[in-house]
C-alpha cells in the first residue's frame, strides 16, 4: 500500500497512541498513564512543537486516544464526519513545510497549538489519504481472541490479521493446537 511517507507516519502513530490503552497494550495496564510516558511515546516519533509536559495534557491526549481509536473502527463514509469535525474544531488550515530531516510535509496547526490537536490534526489529515484512497479496510482490530490491538495493514495482499508477531503466533499455536486434538 503506497501512502505518503507523512501520511504512513501518521497512522503508525495512532496504532502506537492507542495500544497503549489497557485493553490494547502488551502489558495489559495502561502504557500511557504518566507525563514521562507521554514524553517517551511523543520522543520516539517525528513531532515538533509545544509539548507542555502536565497532567491536562496528558488527560487531553488521553481523550485524542479515545477519539482516534474510535474513528479507526468506523465504516468509510462514517469517518468522514469524524474526520471533517476533527478539522473543523481545530481551525486546521493546512500548509507544506519542512524542518528538522523530515522532507514537505503538511502541517493543519501552529505548532504551538495544544499537543492533542496536533495530534487530531496530524491524524485526520491521514485518515483523508485513506478515505480519499477507499482503503479504512486497512485499518483494523487485531484478529487475536485475546486482543484489541489496532492493525495498520500497509502489505501488497491487504491480507495482514494480527497486530504482531506474538499475537499471530499465539493464535497460530491454538489453532494447531486445536488440530492436533481433532485427530
Amino acid at each position: 500500500m503506497l501512502f505518503a511517507p507523512d501520511t504512513v507516519d501518521a497512522l503508525v502513530f495512532m496504532v502506537a497512541l492507542c495500544n497503549t490503552e489497557p485493553e490494547a497494550s502488551r502489558s495489559g495496564t495502561d502504557e500511557l498513564a504518566t507525563v514521562e510516558q507521554l514524553a517517551d511515546l511523543v520522543h520516539r516519533y517525528p513531532f515538533s512543537g509545544r509539548f507542555d509536559r502536565d497532567e491536562a495534557e496528558l488527560r487531553e491526549v488521553h481523550e485524542t486516544r479515545t477519539l482516534l481509536r474510535h474513528v479507526w473502527t468506523l465504516s468509510r463514509d462514517d469517518a468522514v464526519e469524524v474526520v471533517n469535525k476533527m478539522l473543523r474544531d481545530a481551525k486546521a488550515l493546512p500548509y507544506l513545510v519542512r524542518h528538522d530531516s523530515l522532507d514537505w510535509h503538511i502541517h493543519a496547526t501552529e505548532l504551538d497549538s495544544p499537543l492533542a490537536e496536533r495530534l487530531q490534526v496530524e491524524a485526520a489529515l491521514a485518515l483523508i489519504d485513506v478515505i480519499r484512497m477507499d482503503e479504512m479496510g486497512r485499518l483494523r482490530i487485531c484478529a487475536a481472541d485475546d486482543c484489541t490491538g489496532l492493525l495498520l495493514d500497509l502489505s501488497r495482499n491487504g491480507q495482514k490479521r494480527f497486530c504482531s508477531v506474538r499475537c499471530g503466533n499465539r493464535m497460530n499455536m491454538i489453532a494447531f493446537r486445536e488440530r492436533q486434538g481433532r485427530q
